[in-house]
């Protein structure tokens, strides 16, 4: 009897997307849930979260046996809440027990999951959660010849950003389990949106529609050097003292840019997703105006090895 199962699931080092194999060994023993593989705390608590999700939505779980969870490469630190649909999955494949008579067959084959990621929170009902960071995450699947994913249903759209992939936005672990043996997929309640983009607010982010470089008089040296870099695709550093019109030209050179490229736009696009800010594929050069003594850690964020700009 199949007691082993792989499920994969994207996991984020910064703004550096990796593919983790969540891999779970059903076998005789003291029964209990070990994970392995450097999760932190929150990960640490899926166990719990994702026992309670497979009881209530797709029963049974095996409860009696050892269940050993394996998030590899273990050398990787792993975070996050978003590592939940694809270990209930990888235990739901690993337990092949046949159903008790008259209950519902939820076995899964391993044929299945093959090409496909899954990315989302479970509640204790076995509903999913949205989480920040889908975009990247998917990116990431991508690059790793991943081209089938799961996310909570809100999601949906930001993961179909992402070209030649197949989406699937889910409410829960019960239509999860479903399309992945190809039945009806059951009612579930909608999934909650994430109320994260709020928090998010930088000075001169909205200033591209108001401002344009032809406004600006006399400073003709600065504005053909400002030119120059840009059609170049240089840096650029204005020094001078204060009302000498730095930000005055700073803040007018996204209007003097080309549109973004589709790649450049995933990645810039990407740095939404990671604050959960993100509305649409952002496809003109964004220009932002951080304080300027703020500091590196209130820029790109720190402390949780992932990137949470502006946080």
């Amino acid at each position: 009897m199949t007691s082993l199962a792989t499920a994969r699931c994207p996991a984020l080092a910064g703004t550096e997307g990796h593919l983790i194999d969540v891999r779970v060994d059903i076998s005789p023993g003291t029964p209990g849930t070990y994970l392995v593989g450097r999760p932190d705390r929150a990960l640490q608590e899926a166990r719990d979260r994702v026992r309670m999700a497979i009881n209530n939505a797709v029963p049974s779980r095996p409860a009696t046996r050892r269940v050993t969870i394996l998030l590899t490469p273990a050398d990787l630190p792993k975070s996050g809440t978003h590592f939940d649909t694809a270990i209930a999955v990888a235990v739901k494949t690993a337990d092949q027990s046949p159903p008790g008579e008259g209950a519902p067959d939820h076995r899964i084959d391993q044929a299945a999951l093959e090409g496909t990621a899954f990315i989302g929170e479970l509640t204790l009902s076995g509903n999913l959660r949205p989480v920040i960071g889908v975009l990247p995450m998917v990116l990431a699947a991508r690059a790793r010849g991943i081209s089938r994913v799961f996310v909570p249903e809100p999601q949906a759209r930001e993961a179909m950003m992402v070209p030649d992939m197949a989406v699937f936005g889910v409410r829960s672990l019960a239509q999860v389990v479903a399309q992945l043996r190809d039945e009806d997929v059951p009612d579930a309640p909608p999934v909650e949106g994430t109320t994260s983009a709020s928090l998010l607010s930088w000075r001169g982010q909205d200033l591209r529609e108001e401002v344009d470089m032809s406004e600006v008089e006399g400073m003709q040296d600065v504005i053909y050097a400002v030119t120059v870099a840009a059609a170049g695709g240089h840096h650029v550093m204005l020094s001078g003292p204060r009302g000498a019109g730095k930000t005055t030209v700073a803040e007018r050179i996204p209007t003097i840019l080309p549109d973004l490229t589709l790649e450049q736009s995933l990645e810039v696009t990407a740095v939404h997703s990671l604050v959960g800010a993100l509305d649409s594929l952002v496809t003109r050069p964004p220009y932002f105006q951080p304080h300027h003594d703020a500091s590196r850690a209130s820029i790109l964020g720190g402390g949780t090895g992932r990137a949470r700009p502006g946080r």
